[in-house]
């Protein structure tokens, strides 16, 4: 299966407001789902730049777009949003930057890339399988306590020490290399909740820890106001928490000015607000979730650069 349905597209048009002429970037490609809406709304002159870590993502794209002059697609991840621009797009002003944040339907429908506790496959979960540390390899490593501090703070697991002693009770017996075998480790120790496999607060913390997902998220918020034009929009889409407040933190950030300097007769420009909020966060209706039933959890956020 290589189908990924993007979520929220008609929010993210209107938050985005793409002009005819605009250069856009979808620093999260995916499949393209979102790109592909953009580009629907673009003339002649209008761009995307699109990139992704994921090899296989940017390789289906290449095949999707194969004929879409308007589209430049680059593997890299949005952290390094800031080189992409300036190698691909040069001085061209950038009208729109959006994030979609998260795991593709086809990650998690390919047991080989190690995602999915419901497919037994290899204990990977790297966005970008050339690079980085695989999670069985971390895990073989990792003492209890790190372990700990990693599946409590990116999973919000509660049971975060139990889960923790149990994989390095595991470990003991035999490697942990297979989804499957880590999802019962992880059963054995904790209860169902709420109708969710008991593995999925884990496997989000371990999948958001090999591949630096707060870090990455840190740095291409900033690289994304860096390179928007003044009156260009960014919108990100997260689905947890923990995205979410980040993004919710680093727009309320760039849109507030330091009360102290506040009663300033006139702001030096280095202190103004550099964002400004447009409209709160948006969630996808009742339509579309019954769709889509991910999109429940996805929230979008829309800020613009001020000039």
């Amino acid at each position: 299966m290589d189908e990924h349905i993007p979520v929220l597209v008609g929010e993210v048009l209107e938050g985005l407001a793409p002009k005819a002429d605009g250069l856009y970037i979808d620093a999260t490609f995916g499949r393209g789902g979102h790109t592909a809406r953009i580009l629907e709304t673009l003339g002649r002159e209008g761009r995307v730049l699109a990139l992704d870590r994921d090899p296989q993502a940017v390789a289906a794209g290449r095949v999707r777009f194969a004929t879409e002059v308007r589209l430049a697609l680059v593997q890299a991840p949005f952290a390094d949003l800031r080189q992409v621009v300036q190698d691909h797009a040069g001085d061209r002003p950038v009208a729109g930057v959006l994030l979609d944040l998260g795991v593709s339907s086809p990650q998690l429908d390919e047991a080989a890339r190690g995602f999915s506790f419901s497919k037994d496959g290899p204990l990977d979960m790297r966005m970008d399988p050339s690079r980085g540390e695989p999670v069985a390899a971390w895990l073989a490593r990792a003492d209890v306590d790190e372990m700990r501090e990693v599946i409590a703070t990116l999973g919000e697991e509660r049971f975060a020490r139990r889960v923790a002693q149990a994989i390095a009770n595991a470990r003991t017996r035999a490697p942990i290399e297979r989804t499957g075998q880590l999802a019962q480790v992880i059963a054995s120790a904790v209860r169902t909740r709420d109708g969710k496999h008991p593995a999925t607060r884990t496997f989000q913390a371990l999948r958001m820890h090999v591949n630096d997902e707060l870090g990455q998220l840190a740095r291409g918020l900033a690289a994304a106001l860096d390179v928007l034009a003044p009156g260009g929009r960014l919108a990100v889409i997260a689905f947890h928490s923990l995205e979410d407040r980040m993004v919710k933190q680093f727009m309320q950030r760039e849109s507030s000015i330091d009360p102290v300097l506040a009663k300033l007769p006139v702001l030096p420009p280095h202190v103004a607000p550099r964002l400004r909020l447009v409209g709160g966060k948006r969630r996808a209706g009742a339509d579309e979730i019954a769709r889509n039933p991910r999109a429940r959890s996805a929230v979008l956020r829309v800020a613009e650069r001020a000039a």
